[in-house]
């Protein structure tokens, strides 16, 4: 190693070049995994130069293939395959410039991609990325639609022109990107991003118009599902592929089943929505027709009752009562009356009869004397006492000067 450098002993560049070269040798053999987005081959030459671009960043390397190798290759590469190559890295000193040397290629098959990727959904589903809870509901009418798709595809015109057949007035924020290739997963992240921060996109729709399972690789990279599931826009797949379900599908809020169902999907009929207004302005009337006619015959019910119908008729009645029973109470008084009167009546005729005037009346006196007391018989009175006959009019006081004549005898 050379002394540390200083402003005043810098390091040439071949140092510094060497010194790197030096750490990138230790780096050994590795295996890389990448996309092949540029094949460089001339005729007659030993070498060919490949750039390996990582899927899902935008990272790439120069891959160094000698001819050997890359007839080796099965299949024979080409651009957009994807490859998992064992190379060297080497420094070029006198360039400066980072190269892989290439010693084995090899094709990455279908079914080691689906194995990987159901490595991958039971990973993400694992961590939660698929649980319906964390779906989001989609806008009964959005302000305005994101839309990525690709450049002039049949997708966007399905989505476009099957809302617009549905709500006329629907706005659409359309992001073209690259929807298969080495920046796919980069392109549709930006957009996915830049559609996400505007306030007037209430739901973004990711559309491609189906494909094979390669191609379709892209919507099913975990960079790009972890950005749809921390979008705070809805967000609704529409890849369009049956037999091969990329994992958008499962992250996504929403799946639609082509991008002709997207666009039916994410805005309301508005013949569908007229209709259902008839039809709610309908039962509505119907329903207040209803309650009127039922409180108007409640009310023609109620007004129909005697107690309405003729309000006077129960106090006429009550009326005519207390006037037969005040008939009543004074025939019953007089009869009561009548029946006293004849029983006094009768009462005074005994009572005359049993009384001393009645003998009075009938020509007898009663003769007391000065004490009071009835003189019974002549012997009880005196010559010269002084008596008080009393007659049945009036009395008078007289003088006894003797028995009468005979009075003995009788």
């Amino acid at each position: 190693m050379p002394s540390p450098s200083t402003p005043e002993e810098p390091w040439p560049v071949r140092t510094v070049s060497r010194l790197i070269g030096d750490w990138v040798a230790r780096l050994g053999v590795v295996w890389v995994e990448g996309q092949v987005t540029g094949l460089s081959r001339r005729p007659g030459a030993s070498l060919a130069f490949v750039t390996l671009r990582d899927p899902a960043a935008d990272v790439s390397l120069q891959l160094t293939v000698s001819q050997a190798v890359l007839s080796a290759a099965d299949p024979p590469l080409a651009e957009g395959q994807q490859v998992v190559v064992q190379a060297k890295p080497s420094w070029y000193l006198s360039r400066g410039s980072l190269s892989l040397q290439a010693i084995e290629i090899r094709s990455v098959g279908l079914g080691a991609l689906l194995a990987r990727l159901e490595r991958l959904r039971t990973l993400l589903a694992q961590e939660g990325l698929f649980d319906p809870a964390h779906k989001k509901p989609l806008p009964f009418l959005p302000a305005s639609v994101g839309l990525v798709c690709g450049r002039e595809s049949d997708a966007k015109h399905d989505v476009v022109e099957n809302a617009r057949r549905r709500w006329p007035a629907v706005r659409f924020a359309v992001r073209e990107v690259p929807v298969q290739g080495p920046y796919a997963v980069t392109s549709v992240i930006d957009a996915l991003g830049e559609l996400d921060r505007k306030p007037d996109v209430d739901v973004i729709v990711i559309a491609r118009g189906g494909g094979d399972v390669q191609e379709l690789l892209p919507f099913s990279d975990e960079a790009l599902l972890r950005a749809v599931f921390a979008a705070r826009t809805p967000v609704v797949s529409a890849i369009g592929h049956e037999q091969h379900t990329p994992l958008l599908d499962f992250v996504a809020d929403w799946r639609a089943s082509t991008p002709t169902d997207a666009g039916k999907r994410v805005v309301p009929d508005v013949a569908e929505e007229q209709a259902r207004i008839v039809g709610l302005r309908r039962n509505a009337w119907r329903c207040l027709d209803g309650r009127v006619q039922r409180e108007v015959a409640w009310l023609a019910n109620t007004r129909s009752r005697p107690v309405l119908a003729a309000p006077h008729e129960g106090l006429d009645r009550r009326a005519a009562e207390t006037t037969a029973l005040t008939e009543r109470a004074r025939r019953v008084v007089a009869g009561c009356l009548d029946q006293e009167t004849r029983d006094v009546a009768a009462a005074l005729a005994r009572v005359t009869a049993l009384s001393p005037k009645a003998t009075l009346d009938r020509g007898y006196a009663i003769v007391q004397d000065a004490g009071g007391a009835v003189v019974r018989a002549a012997a009880d009175a005196n010559t010269g006492d002084a008596l008080h006959v009393r007659l049945a009019d009036g009395a008078l006081d007289v003088t006894v000067v003797g028995p009468a004549p005979g009075a003995a005898a009788r």
